[in-house]
């Protein structure tokens, strides 16, 4: 429920208008608004509220008040309390938290603003400023009661168009600050803040000449209606423009930088330079975490750079091109496989041919290159890579290069089933390394690897909790992708609780699965969505879906459930015959669990003896929830179906 009164009074429920009967009505809601919460009594409404109370003036209060509660709790039952507009002693008062009122939630953004530097408070400001639909409490004008809310609330309202117009300038775009600014000055010509930050705004813009036409407006405005001369900040703001004075200038706005710092490069480093191609990678790098299609031309540039940095000849420096994208991988799955062999290849040439003398740092990115960018694969090179990146990582002084091994290790940490307390401490060990020395994405990674450890584990509170850090961090640094991991997270939270219904769960996946659209991830999206589909259907005690086609990479593993599941066990046998082991991602228990299913359905004991080979190290975990996306139950009530199997 939202109520507004900044503007004529209304009210909203999941966005939808509640009618709120009269001008009666609206009155008796405004007037507990500006009571914010306080118990207003029954005389003083009455009062307020009338001008000649008559005997029947309680009455009525009470028939508006009914009719009110009756709008804004439609679902109450009979006789229940109201929860919204309370009875409370010997009068009313509104309940309800100060973000679903706008003048509560205006005034406390305002309030906030001047803790906030200029990045925060200008969007604060801009917000709180856009809940006016109005003059405050229009519904009661004329009434004496909500005049000194009224005034209280023009007063924050003109200081938040000031505040704004400072964080603007602070900000350096001051011309966007203008308009607001002159409409302000225009409306309300006494306040000399006003003027004085136009006049600024307009002198940053390069309208020195309407800046000083400002402050002489300013002074014959003040002079006209008050009779009085400006005050020394507004004079003082003449005299240095006058003089050009270079305090004047301010800050440079974020977008003026990067044009400033890219043209200067262009002047100063020669087109073909190998520095070019450093400074590339570092670009990228910052590209690669801003979402979707930042990721996409990152990975695609990064395959350019590597191939451009090898043709130069200077093992060296294309050993630095290669090693330099620390990006953190966080899906075991890589997005582009030729792509990633081809890095991979390049990485391993490079260090056949690096010197003796060569950095140890810069062979260990190397190593770590190949360990990230090999996962999912079974090859034993990428395990060895992981290894030897992080012995020399650790004998370094170096916190980055450290935390980008140890993305290495974690990526090869799935080469067997139970590995998830691993995964766990190498993902408490990024953290603590990540929030020691700054490293933001890392400190997002290692919350998420241990978001995915503690959910194989069982241990969901805990996952939670490093969701939340995740998401703290993604918000405050711009990492917009995390969002799309939370998403699943949420979803497979929802399918682990035995009491949510099938529905919420199901809508759960299907905000998870929308997520992904977009989100430049193909070796996370791929399958996924079918998979979580299957998913839901085990754990409503449905077939596997007959009809699903889209399985992408997961196919050899679902492919004998969905066959035996649609009474097809001889095919479904023929596939378990084939079914070759998972890659080793952290979806490996579920396909092993995939693979037990089939093999109860089928009764093949041959498929069944290697599925609990495999399972069986992972006896205590929950299956694919190690992936922070799905579920197929535990692990042990999967090793009981394979011993009925081999018992039979």
């Amino acid at each position: 429920m939202e109520v507004g009164v900044l503007g004529p009074v209304v009210a909203a429920r999941d966005g939808a208008p509640v009618p709120l009967g009269g001008p009666r009505h609206r009155e008796v809601l405004a007037r507990l608004v500006a009571a914010r919460g306080r118990v207003v009594g029954v005389r003083r409404l009455v009062d307020d509220l009338w001008d000649e109370p008559a005997d029947g003036s309680v009455a009525a209060l009470r028939t508006f008040v009914a009719a009110l509660r009756r709008a804004l709790e439609p679902d109450r039952p009979p006789r229940a309390p109201a929860r919204l507009l309370v009875t409370d002693g010997p009068g009313y008062a509104l309940r309800l938290p100060p973000s679903a009122v706008d003048a509560w939630r205006f005034a406390d953004e305002v309030a906030a603003a001047p803790d906030d530097p200029p990045a925060a408070a200008a969007p604060r400001l801009e917000g709180a400023l856009a809940l006016w639909r109005g003059p405050a409490y229009a519904d009661a004008a004329e009434r004496p009661w909500a005049a000194p809310e009224r005034a209280r609330l023009t007063a924050l309202r003109l200081d938040a168009v000031e505040r704004l117009g400072g964080a603007r300038l602070a900000l350096g775009l001051a011309a966007r600050a203008v308009p607001d600014l002159e409409a302000h000055a225009a409306a309300h010509p006494w306040r000399e803040e006003g003027w004085r930050l136009l006049a600024l705004a307009l002198y940053r813009s390069g309208r020195q000449g309407d800046a000083l036409s400002a402050v002489r407006r300013a002074r014959a405005v003040l002079a006209d209606q008050l009779g009085v001369d400006p005050g020394p900040a507004l004079r003082r703001l003449e005299d240095d423009l006058l003089a050009h004075a270079p305090h004047l200038d301010g800050p440079v706005a974020a977008d003026q930088v990067w044009e400033r710092a890219a043209a200067a490069y262009e002047r100063v480093v020669a087109p073909g330079a190998p520095a070019r191609l450093e400074s590339t990678v570092g670009l990228l790098r910052g590209l690669a975490v801003t979402g979707g299609a930042g990721l996409v031309a990152a990975r695609e540039h990064r395959v350019e750079a590597v191939l451009a940095a090898e043709a130069l000849g200077d093992p060296e420096l294309a050993a630095r091109v290669v090693g330099a994208y620390d990006v953190p991988a966080v899906w075991t799955r890589t997005d582009d496989p030729a792509g990633a062999a081809q890095v991979v290849a390049a990485a391993e040439r490079l260090l056949a041919a690096l010197p003796d003398s060569a950095s140890p740092a810069v062979r260990a990115r190397l190593l770590a290159t190949v360990a990230v960018e090999s996962r999912g694969t079974a090859s034993a090179r990428g395990p060895q890579a992981a290894a030897q990146a992080e012995a020399l990582a650790r004998g370094l002084d170096d916190p980055a290069l450290l935390a980008f091994a140890l993305d290495g290790v974690w990526m090869q940490s799935c080469t067997r089933a139970g590995l998830a307390p691993v995964r766990d401490a190498v993902g408490a060990e990024v953290v603590a390394l990540a929030a020691r020395h700054g490293l933001v994405s890392y400190e997002v990674l290692g919350h998420l690897v241990r978001l995915q450890a503690r959910s194989a584990l069982g241990d969901l509170d805990g996952a939670g909790g490093h969701a939340a850090a995740a998401a703290r961090l993604a918000s405050a640094h711009g990492r917009p992708l995390v969002d799309v991991f939370l998403a699943w997270w949420d979803a497979l939270r929802r399918s682990l609780d035995p009491s949510a219904p099938a529905g919420e769960v199901e809508r759960a996946y299907a905000g998870a699965v929308a997520r992904l659209d977009g989100s430049g991830m193909p070796g996370l999206a791929a399958g996924l969505p079918a998979l979580a589909r299957l998913a839901l259907a085990l754990r409503e005690g449905r077939p596997a879906p007959a009809d699903e086609r889209a399985w992408g990479p997961y196919e050899p593993w679902a492919l004998p459930l969905v066959l035996a599941g649609a009474g097809d066990g001889a095919a479904a046998r023929r596939a378990l015959e084939r079914v070759p082991d998972p890659p080793p991602d952290l979806l490996l228990e579920a396909m092993w669990c995939l693979v037990a299913r089939a093999s109860a359905a089928c009764g093949s004991r041959a498929a069944a003896r290697r599925a609990r080979a495999a399972l069986t190290p992972a006896a205590g975990e929950l299956a694919g929830a190690g992936s922070g996306l799905v579920s197929l139950g535990t692990v042990a009530e999967h090793l009981a179906l394979l011993d009925r199997v081999l018992q039979d």
